[in-house]
């Protein structure tokens, strides 16, 4: 069984923007199956909508299935791993730029509240995926460091800071992502 690796972008967002049609190409390079979705909704996201569009996408999740979220799409992952059957493991999830609570910054209106109106649930999250990344930057302006710590306490999550990547998104200039690249390869080979 080949490896797959799904990239769920985040809020506003798209399949196109950013370090996402970068590291398709190079992953597509090494003969990896790549699908970068459109997640539903952009603008408007509510967690129903994202979770049954990822399961979609999903189809059966195996242990060769490595999940990429930006942003929401970590949020996005998290809550799909709750929906799993005990027996439905999936190798890994990289989470960039993620937050498991709802954001608080100057303008946020709650537009992300659906996919907080429950707690979740860390234990079964977990159980579901073998191993979890979270790369975070010293000076996102949206998801602050302490949602890179949530993930290393609840999922025991290896964390890395990237230093002035601010929100890794298209809009920050952030075109090509190596440190998440490397550690695909790195997954990859190791399986």
């Amino acid at each position: 069984m080949r490896p797959r690796v799904i990239i769920v972008h985040g809020w506003e967002g798209s399949s196109e923007e950013g370090w996402f049609p970068w590291l398709k190409l190079n992953l597509e390079k090494d003969s990896i199956a790549v699908t970068v979705p459109i997640m539903p909704h952009s603008k408007k996201p509510t967690m129903d909508v994202w979770v049954n569009h990822l399961k979609k996408v999903v189809g059966i999740p195996d242990r060769k299935l490595i999940l990429v979220g930006h942003s929401l799409g970590c949020i996005t992952i998290l809550r799909f791993l709750e929906t799993l059957l005990p027996s439905q493991q999936i190798q890994s999830a990289v989470l960039v730029a993620g937050f498991g609570r709802d954001l608080e910054y100057p303008g946020y209106k709650g537009e992300l509240k659906s996919f907080f109106q429950r707690s979740l649930d860390w234990k079964k999250i977990k159980n579901q995926c073998k191993a979890f990344i979270a790369i975070h930057s010293d000076n996102d302006q949206w998801v602050p460091m302490e949602c890179n710590r949530l993930f290393v306490e609840k999922l025991g999550a290896k964390s890395i800071i990237c230093h002035n990547m601010k929100h890794f998104s298209g809009d920050d200039g952030i075109t090509k992502l190596p440190v998440v690249m490397d550690l695909l390869m790195s997954l990859i080979s190791s399986k």
